[in-house]
């Protein structure tokens, strides 16, 4: 750490960089063992006015470290690190004013902004000190070059505003709002490169989330602008090339050869100002919802045929990524509105799955269209949409196959080298993420139509079995195993009839090399007994060996394993819960209680932290141990639930996880020893969690 005080201002800026770095590669494990070093080095190497390049580089580096670093860890050192950027603000605010430089007070307003997001409602003490500044240099920050200094600074004001909560935040929202909607009103003014453009549509979505039904009073100045200029017809040509030969590159135009000494020509000044109109009504109608309900139609209207808006990516993927929240808002008009709204949609963003060029904009039609069939629910699509969307499917997964085969091909002509390789992996993982979009659609198929839509599954069951063969690349393993799972878990007692095609693969792909791949397979084993019945139960029992082999292996808690480690120790929980005839309770669930806590699967987490609350409730003697001798190992898994963020207040399971809790205090020696064995942090946690649940 002594390198971060070098005198040569390179060595600093190297180690500022490395110390990011690490942040981000050993995360948390990095934080929360080196919290107090790092903390202190970066903030006196910021606090060094002498080079405002290793000051941003020092910013950039505490920006990464606060990113995974425990709220609980950040708030030891919050009043002093708070002061000292409150100090450093100043003094770049002054510079800016006097000089012009801006360096180091971009970096700095984005790391205000970092922990604010991150210690949330204890950056209340210090909103006061900050709010002035912050906006007055969005005042300042005018002149082009400082564009990007004024967008990052609205961005951390958004930060600031959603972690101090609305009630504080009211007596800047006025303000604040005039500085967005200055910005906003030159929307159509910007050039397409503006940096400011992607910094004001995040803090949009905020001032939404924070402001909730007060924003409404802002829709009328905003939607109609942002309407007109989402609408705006993109000037376009056909010129003699000799023509285009003579216009400017600074005319905005951008030009494709046709042939026959003829151009087409499309004017790209307002298509970026169109794309970001189209995000921000995206981000009012997702977060306002009732507040939005009236320009659903208008804006429904608007967004479906910019689906096929191909002179501009990112205004199709807006159009798209519209779809699912707009159906939201119609819903709450009524079953009718709602059936009126989807027969605008549905149709077209069907054929746009089959018609999209753009693997990208691809990816967000089909996430659009999985997410809109999960909230229109079951029997939204009719027998048409259904063979069409069958058709599309099908031609999906046998183009996958197909350029798998090309690749292989490509690899043996006597052009292949490292590039060519670079290229081939390249159109490989676009092809995966389209197969995973696949996955995304038939899940919200099972989820939402259940068993009955198996029959019109069945079109496409040789080519996921296909994916799942043993030959085929993990990824393809990985995914084709996924869908089988939504099978198990959506479409149980029914998908035993599906057994031959996944029992073997199944269980054989939980000794696969690849983590993801084992997730996948011990994902469906813990589903299998959560919901396939009493056909399954030969299955779990062969299971439950080949998941604790996987536990058990010497590396399975590295961070390239530990999520498919958590998933296995998941489905053992739940093969004791759903299936305890299917393995020796009495040897297993001890062991299963060794294992926990959970720390990186949120969702599993939660459902081992339900499992653990049936235990202690029922008063498992396994559980809780001759003389309640295991109630510190519980208590203390309890603790790093709530550390890991792991326990939602909102969730039932908090309050039961806090009665256990209380129900431990009763005996003061029991309690003390329990406590004895936690350190602050976790002590911290359990203070907080009996606070709130």
């Amino acid at each position: 750490m002594r390198i971060s005080q070098d005198p040569h201002p390179r060595v600093r800026a190297a180690a500022c960089t490395t110390l990011g770095q690490m942040a981000t590669d050993f995360a948390p494990g990095f934080q929360k063992k080196f919290h107090e070093t790092v903390i202190a080095a970066l903030l006196r190497t910021m606090e060094n006015q002498g080079n405002q390049r290793v000051q941003s580089h020092a910013a950039s580096a505490l920006i990464v470290f606060i990113e995974d670093c425990p709220k609980s860890l950040l708030v030891l050192y919050l009043d002093n690190m708070v002061k000292n950027l409150h100090s450093i603000l100043v003094i770049k605010l002054q510079e800016l004013i006097r000089n012009g430089t801006k360096l180091a007070l971009e970096q700095l307003v984005t790391t205000i902004a970092s922990v604010a997001d991150t210690i949330e409602e204890k950056f209340i003490p210090y909103y006061d000190i900050f709010m002035p500044s912050l906006t007055h240099v969005v005042e300042l920050a005018v002149q082009k070059e400082l564009k990007l200094l004024r967008g990052k600074t609205i961005e951390c004001i958004s930060h600031v505003g959603l972690a101090v909560g609305k009630e504080k935040f009211m007596q800047d929202t006025s303000n604040v709002m005039q500085l967005l909607l200055k910005t906003q009103s030159d929307l159509s003014n910007m050039e397409d490169d503006d940096p400011q453009t992607s910094y004001m549509v995040s803090a949009w979505a905020r001032m939404c989330k924070i402001l909730g039904k007060d924003f409404e009073q802002y829709l009328p100045l905003v939607v109609e602008p942002l309407i007109k200029t989402a609408s705006a017809k993109p000037d376009v040509a056909l010129l003699d090339t000799q023509d285009v030969e003579n216009m400017s590159d600074d005319d905005g135009w951008q030009f494709v050869n046709l042939g026959d000494q003829q151009s087409f020509g499309i004017k790209t000044s307002g298509l970026e100002a169109k794309a970001t109109a189209c995000q921000m009504l995206v981000y009012y109608a997702k977060e306002l919802k009732e507040g939005f309900v009236e320009y659903t139609d208008q804006v429904v209207r608007l967004m479906v045929p910019l689906l096929k808006f191909y002179f501009h990516d990112n205004v199709r993927v807006a159009a798209a990524e519209a779809m699912p929240f707009l159906l939201e808002c119609a819903r709450i008009r009524g079953a009718d509105y709602l059936s009126q709204m989807w027969q605008l949609i549905c149709d077209p963003l069907i054929k746009a799955i089959g018609t999209e060029p753009d693997t990208d904009v691809l990816s967000e039609i089909m996430n659009s269209f999985a997410k809109s069939i999960e909230v229109m629910g079951d029997g939204c699509l009719n027998d048409e949409h259904l063979e069409e969307l069958g058709g599309i499917l099908k031609a999906k997964l046998e183009g996958h196959f197909k350029n798998q085969e090309i690749r292989q091909v490509k690899r043996q002509e006597e052009n292949y080298d490292q590039q060519v390789e670079m290229s081939l992996q390249d159109e490989d993982e676009c092809d995966v993420y389209i197969l995973t979009k696949v996955s995304d659609i038939l899940h919200s198929l099972f989820s939402t139509y259940k068993e009955k839509i198996l029959p019109w599954f069945e079109q496409l069951l040789p080519l996921i079995v296909n994916l799942i063969c043993s030959s085929r690349p993990w990824p393809d393993r990985q995914w084709g195993l996924c869908i089988f799972d939504d099978i198990i878990e959506h479409c149980s007692p029914t998908s035993f009839k599906y057994v031959e095609y996944f029992r073997w693969p199944m269980l054989l792909n939980m000794r696969d090399n690849n983590p993801e791949v084992r997730q996948a397979a011990a994902y469906g084993l813990g589903v299998m007994a959560q919901f396939g019945g009493d056909d399954y139960r030969s299955l779990c029992s062969e299971a439950v060996p080949l998941l604790v082999k996987v536990i058990k292996c010497a590396n399975s808690k590295t961070k390239k394993n530990v999520i498919a480690t958590e998933n296995c120790i998941s489905a053992i929980g739940k093969i004791l819960k759903f299936k305890p005839n299917c393995v020796n309770v009495d040897e297993v669930l001890p062991h299963w209680l060794s294992w926990l806590p959970l720390h990186e699967d949120k969702e599993e987490a939660i459902q081992t932290l339900n499992f653990l609350c049936d235990l202690i409730e029922s008063n498992h003697p396994l559980v809780v141990g001759p003389n309640n001798s295991n109630l510190p190992k519980i208590i203390s898994i309890i603790a790093e639930g709530k550390i890991n963020d792991t326990i939602n207040y909102e969730d039932p399971c908090a309050k039961r996880l806090a009665n256990v809790v209380r129900q431990v205090q009763t005996s003061e020696d029991l309690w003390l020893e329990c406590i004895s064995k936690l350190d602050d942090e976790q002590q911290e946690a359990l203070h907080e969690l009996l606070n709130l649940a």
